[in-house]
């Protein structure tokens, strides 16, 4: 299974659940090893297609690290942090999580839009 990092210590993914509020955006930076690539992106898009069935699910786009980076970044939007917490923690969606190689290492963080 990947290992789960938090960017920010004080706020960790599973904390950033409890707050009600919505629309969000998960932006989930993978550290992928370049010979897993492949692997990473059959499983991740296995998720993604299950992600995208729930309720609350909005949109999803994954990017690649320019020049030589073995990061990956998901960015999905979700109705709430209820609907994603909801999906995340579905039986299915940690059966997929659980296949994933132990070398890679994901970064999750919620967010939500502010005026500028």
């Amino acid at each position: 299974m990947a290992k789960l990092q938090s960017l920010d210590a004080n706020t960790p993914m599973f904390a950033q659940f409890m707050a009600e509020t919505g629309p969000i955006v998960l932006a989930n930076t993978f550290f992928v090893p370049k010979v897993r690539t492949e692997e990473f992106l059959i499983l991740f898009r296995r998720q993604a297609d299950f992600m995208k069935a729930q309720p609350g699910f909005v949109s999803l786009q994954m990017h690649k690290g320019t020049a030589d980076s073995q990061l990956l970044m998901n960015i999905a939007v979700w109705e709430s942090t209820e609907a994603l917490a909801t999906a995340f923690g579905s039986p299915e969606f940690q059966r997929m999580a659980a296949e994933f190689p132990d070398d890679i290492v994901s970064y999750p963080h919620i967010f939500e839009q502010i005026d500028v």
